[in-house]
């Protein structure tokens, strides 16, 4: 496929299986993300996988974050089962420093792009996923469980895996309601 054609068949799978990529599919999907547009040299990224037992280890940091954000019991319940929907998730993080050039947006909009790069490397090699976010994404206390430095800062959740069925395409936007000239 080639790349204008990935790009405009981006789509986020939601229901995923096992096999996640691994090896070297897996190694170019990280390669991806270390490719985001980086102003300054950076390397504004941190990317935190978890596989196997390490997704239960994610829902204990999930869980116990939503515990210190006061939430129910359900959305606790929730949290800790998160990342077993998919073989893989990368926990995209920001890792920002201090620049007189570069503010902390940048760098955080930098990481973004990483998890872009990678959900569409992933969707190349036949995979699928899906960037997840919420609350918990701020909650300092699952920053502190991570080892993350206060400044740093979660983007995104990306879950990997192989499509469980055939996704449905969002048709394209009205690009007149997006688009002006100056």
């Amino acid at each position: 496929m080639d790349a204008l054609t990935l790009l405009l068949q981006r789509h986020s799978v939601g229901q995923l299986t096992a096999p996640a990529p691994t090896g070297e599919a897996l190694q170019s999907i990280l390669r991806a993300g270390l490719r985001a547009p980086d102003h300054g040299g950076l390397h504004p990224w941190r990317f935190i996988l978890a596989a196997d037992s390490g997704r239960e280890r994610l829902g204990a940091l999930l869980a116990d974050a939503a515990l210190a954000a006061g939430e129910s019991a359900e959305s606790i319940a929730k949290a800790r089962q998160a990342p077993l929907r998919a073989p893989l998730v990368i926990t995209v993080v920001a890792r920002v420093v201090e620049h007189p050039k570069v503010p902390p947006l940048e760098q955080q909009l930098s990481a973004g792009c990483a998890v872009m790069a990678m959900q569409m490397a992933a969707q190349a090699l036949g995979f699928g996923g899906i960037w997840r976010s919420g609350p918990l994404m701020f909650e300092r206390s699952l920053h502190q469980a991570l080892g993350l430095a206060p400044q740093d800062q979660i983007v995104g959740f990306l879950y990997l895996g192989t499509p469980l069925a055939q996704t449905r395409r969002e048709p394209y936007a009205d690009l007149a309601a997006h688009v002006s000239y100056l």
